[in-house]
């Protein structure tokens, strides 16, 4: 089948203006939508919605009600329109991704080793004072099994708190490295919960397995990706290139 690129080209520029657009996925949405509707929706006047409606020939149609809706091409438009979106922002997280440098997973067991110590000396702490109180009332120590779910629960609160609060532990800032959404974004109270459930001690190893087998830098563990996390080294960002003098060019220097 010979593709008529004179067509592709007149589609793509139709779509290359937003109000265009707007119209487009209005329609999809609301099946039927009068002039007045769209010129109300889009809060434009009447001599720039005619001009665009007019430039989606062939993408809309009126129907017998006076409305517009969309033809069968207008459909397809509005797929091909909201598979852009989906790019535009993968490759947008992709280039605030591409800013910083990813942690490497030297650097990350260093931090862990650095909160497992914190977190070691804290429980340690709080575990003698638990069996001098003990002693003191008479009463049983606490049990072996209490102990690990009492560590295990502390160090997830630990992490959770401190990535949700500033995106680094204690051992993160001390190493230099920072925890990330994968869209750009500050990480969240839910999001260093569930990244931090796989540093318990018996999820760890599965945790560590299937995160390499992802074969995407950015998850060296499963659970960023489950959170939709990174983690990345905040010594090192890649500087945006320099802009050109534009002084300079114009005169040819």
């Amino acid at each position: 089948m010979v593709v008529d690129e004179e067509n592709v080209s007149r589609i793509l520029v139709i779509l290359s203006h937003q109000i265009r657009r707007e119209i487009l996925l209005i329609l999809d949405e609301k099946s039927e939508q009068s002039f007045t509707d769209l010129m109300v929706a889009l809060n434009i006047d009447t001599g720039k919605l005619s001009f665009h409606i007019r430039s989606l020939g062939g993408l809309i149609e009126p129907t017998q009600a006076g409305k517009y809706r969309l033809t069968r091409s207008g459909q397809h438009a509005v797929g091909l329109i909201k598979d852009l979106e989906i790019w535009a922002i993968e490759a947008d997280v992709e280039r605030k991704a591409s800013a910083f440098q990813l942690a490497s997973l030297k650097k990350r067991t260093y931090a862990y080793l650095i909160d497992f110590a914190v977190v070691s000396s804290i429980f340690l702490m709080a575990a003698i004072m638990t069996n001098i109180l003990s002693t003191f009332l008479g009463s049983k120590g606490v049990g072996y099994e209490v102990n690990i779910v009492l560590y295990v629960s502390i160090f997830w609160i630990y992490s959770t708190l401190l990535e949700g609060f500033a995106g680094q532990s204690l051992g993160k800032r001390i190493i230099g490295l920072f925890v990330v959404r994968i869209d750009g974004k500050k990480v969240l109270y839910d999001n260093a919960g569930v990244r931090n459930i796989g540093k318990i001690f018996i999820l760890l190893p599965f945790d560590l397995l299937v995160g390499t087998q992802l074969r995407d830098k950015r998850f060296t563990r499963y659970f960023d990706k489950f959170a939709g996390t990174t983690v990345v080294d905040s010594r090192f960002r890649v500087s945006d290139p320099e802009p050109e003098d534009k002084t300079e060019t114009a005169s040819g220097n």
